[in-house]
């Protein structure tokens, strides 16, 4: 049986069973002396998204508080 079709199947479950099959999961871990994968998957870093630091080089938005200031202002004229 695939890792799919077990999973599809304890989605199935009430809940009761499902904390069963989660504690015998932990006790097969125990049992064969595994460890949790606590790594972080590659590139998870935020920095590491191309979209980090899209504006850089924006040379009107070094102050982002007078930059958002200022949007507001051409957007939302004061009546």
């Amino acid at each position: 049986m695939d890792e799919l079709t077990v999973s599809k199947k304890i989605k199935k479950l009430p809940p009761e069973a499902k904390r069963q099959a989660h504690d015998f999961i932990d006790f097969l871990y125990q049992r064969y002396n595994l460890k949790e994968d606590t790594k972080k998957p590659e590139g998870s870093k935020l920095s590491d998204n191309p979209f980090f630091g899209i504006w850089k080089n924006r040379d009107d938005m070094a102050d982002s508080t007078e930059w958002v200031k200022s949007v507001r202002k051409s957007q939302w004229p004061r009546k």
